[in-house]
């Protein structure tokens, strides 16, 4: 096993000091970059603040460690189907099947230890939550080949990774469902908008390799794309608050995380010079503000 670390990972010291085999298996799961599961948890947040679970500790720290590990079982998943492709684009090329650092067989028995994790999570929720979680298995499968069929992988992904809105919401209420379907709407939009920027760096080498996603469909007109995804995010957002609580106050909730996203649009560098992944990055912060912002309306 070599000690290549990927290119964009967070914390390269942490997962260096990691002896070899663990290292791959880390890499794989992409623990060195907990971005991704900030993404995945905070949508399971928002669910659980606007119905009122703010007091629900245990609730989110279940969600938490379910979203790290089923985040880190998709990767791993994700890598086993797309091993040849990684081959050909230089930034994933060093993955750890793509390279054959780990093989194919023990990579498939790390999906199975991970979905174990969140099998451990899911026996926690009630059932009608629990359904809910399961029906995610569906997306979650079909998503590695979206980019094959499609120009939009990315909104595929904004179901899968909106899937969390659900089942926190449903964990602890039956009831207001246009109020659930207007959050979850906002989620798939602000999903489709962020990695449509994730997307801007491998934008050459998928147009080489046949790779289809909505940084390459969209072409010069990405910041405007972009813009429209996370404008529509917002009206979305902001129609859950208002059903839920039709109250001017709770719209300026959104405020904070309206003016986070106009950022990211306005400072987005397509170029060479580009800040793709540093803007992708700052949706944690996003991810934040929506879920204060969902405090206080839920809360109130």
């Amino acid at each position: 096993m070599t000690d290549t670390i990927v290119p964009d990972s967070e914390h390269r010291g942490l997962v260096a000091r990691l002896p070899r085999t663990l290292r791959g298996y880390a890499l794989l799961a992409r623990f060195d970059r907990p971005i991704g599961w900030w993404l995945l948890f905070w949508p399971c947040v928002w669910g659980v603040l606007l119905a009122g679970g703010a007091a629900r500790w245990d609730l989110l720290i279940w969600l938490l460690l379910g979203s790290v590990a089923m985040r880190g079982a998709g990767c791993v998943y994700n890598d086993i189907v797309d091993a040849d492709l990684d081959r050909q684009v230089e930034r994933t090329a060093s993955r750890p099947i793509a390279s054959r650092q780990i093989s194919r067989k023990a990579g498939w028995a790390w999906l199975l230890a991970l979905c174990a994790i969140g099998l451990i999570v899911l026996l926690q929720l009630r059932t009608e939550a629990q359904l809910v979680a399961l029906a995610s298995v569906l997306l979650i499968a079909g998503y590695p080949f979206m980019k094959r069929i499609t120009w939009w992988p990315q909104a595929w992904l904004g179901l899968v990774f909106s899937w969390g809105v659900l089942v926190g919401w449903i964990e602890l209420r039956g009831d207001s469902w246009p109020v659930l379907a207007a959050l979850y709407a906002g989620s798939v939009c602000w999903v489709i908008g962020y990695d449509t920027i994730y997307a801007l760096q491998d934008r050459e080498d998928d147009a080489l390799v046949g790779i289809r996603s909505s940084a390459l469909r969209l072409g010069e007109n990405v910041r405007a794309g972009v813009a429209g995804f996370y404008g529509a995010a917002l009206v979305m957002w902001a129609a859950a608050f208002w059903l839920l609580r039709p109250d001017w106050l709770a719209l300026a909730a959104l405020l904070p995380l309206g003016a986070h996203l106009v950022m990211q649009v306005f400072t987005l560098r397509t170029g060479e010079d580009g800040n793709a992944l540093e803007l992708f990055r700052s949706n944690r912060i996003a991810g934040l503000l929506m879920a204060l912002a969902c405090w206080v309306v839920g809360n109130a």
